[in-house]
């Protein structure tokens, strides 16, 4: 797995763009990644990129990043998330759920208009 993190054009959110296969570590280090820029730029709104990743963590493993690894000091629980994703690709949807339901603010989108209409609310 490899991503990029920036800022985005108008400075309103981070964008993070992932590609490959995701593995939790990886992830984590994304995550983190995005937080500390975001922390740097003064905002709490992210767009995530998985239009060409694809999540092939078992449920164990996307249960145990959604409530211990996500659970790190550096991890702004407050974020507003969107995930882009490719249509037709449930992969990411499990992990969505649990996120959601340990308190973290995430929507799935396969469209990056209406991702980013939903971060400008």
């Amino acid at each position: 797995m490899k991503y990029h993190t920036s800022l985005s054009t108008d400075k309103k959110y981070i964008y993070t763009r992932v590609t490959g296969l995701v593995d939790a570590a990886s992830m984590l280090e994304c995550v983190l990644a995005a937080h500390q820029l975001a922390r740097q730029a003064g905002v709490t709104r992210h767009l995530l990129d998985l239009t060409e990743a694809r999540n092939h963590l078992s449920t164990l493993d996307n249960y145990h990043f959604a409530y211990n690894d996500m659970n790190q000091p550096d991890i702004n629980r407050l974020a507003h998330v969107a995930m882009l994703v490719s249509p037709g690709d449930h992969s990411h949807d499990f992990l969505e759920t649990l996120l959601r339901n340990s308190g973290r603010d995430v929507t799935l989108f396969t469209s990056r208009e209406a991702a980013e209409h939903h971060l400008g609310e």
